[in-house]
């Protein structure tokens, strides 16, 4: 079963951008505008995951975080929280009260996407996708494995984070700030050199002779994985 992600969002052209590409990322999706109707939500269906955004009419993100945290259904689902507010106090605010993570806007969709997975890895990691595929690169997530064409690759462990981490959202352009955040952590001071260092040895490890290198370099950007590689001949599994 896909991962269930209720989004509390009352900005009708953000909620239903956040159901697109949530949606197209494989979770079951179900929007409400109101902290009340979100309450009612949780309760009829508990989600794997909130999206919840900070100001709302009527009972707020923060005082709905609140009553989650102390109540059976909602005490333990994981939250993100989205807000306008970057202010450190307010981040400390939000975080105290009981959300998981904590997003500014204007935030980007592929960051506040990974932060989902990210997640729903430690919390419900039976909910994701076993088997991640671009083209004819296949990982088993299960088994810890990666394939192309049907050949099994020696991937070490960061670039097995990093391959995964641009897997997820195919043909996307990622900062290497983007990249450090999503595959070494915030709280990890690494510097942005060392994400071209694996890059590099994530390529040298999954290109061989004629193949195809699935990385694109963005010039001035960062980097984008598999937009046109081949279809898969076999996972070799």
């Amino acid at each position: 079963m896909s991962a269930k992600v209720l989004v509390v969002e009352d900005e009708e052209p953000l909620a239903m951008l956040l159901r697109y590409n949530l949606e197209a990322e494989g979770f079951n999706v179900t929007v409400v505008s109101r902290g009340e109707d979100a309450e009612v939500s949780v309760e009829e269906d508990t989600p794997d995951l909130i999206v919840l955004d900070w100001m709302l009419p009527g009972l707020s993100g923060l005082e709905l975080c609140r009553r989650l945290r102390t109540g059976r259904e909602g005490r333990n689902i994981p939250i993100i929280m989205l807000t306008a507010r970057g202010e450190e106090t307010d981040r400390i605010r939000g975080l105290t009260t009981g959300a998981d993570d904590y997003v500014v806007k204007p935030f980007s969709l592929p960051e506040l996407l990974a932060r989902v997975r990210a997640i729903l890895r430690r919390t419900s990691p039976s909910r994701l996708q076993d088997t991640l595929e671009v083209g004819d690169i296949v990982m088993d997530r299960d088994a810890h494995r990666v394939f192309r064409g049907g050949r099994e690759l020696r991937i070490g462990p960061t670039e097995y984070r990093l391959l995964e981490f641009m897997m997820e959202s195919p043909g996307r352009v990622f900062t290497r700030t983007q990249l450090l955040d999503g595959v070494w952590g915030r709280d990890v001071f690494v510097d942005e050199r060392t994400v071209d260092v694996h890059i590099g040895r994530l390529r040298k490890a999954l290109n061989r002779g004629r193949d195809q290198d699935p990385i694109r370099t963005v010039r001035g950007a960062g980097y984008a994985f598999g937009e046109k590689l081949p279809k898969k001949t076999g996972t070799g599994a």
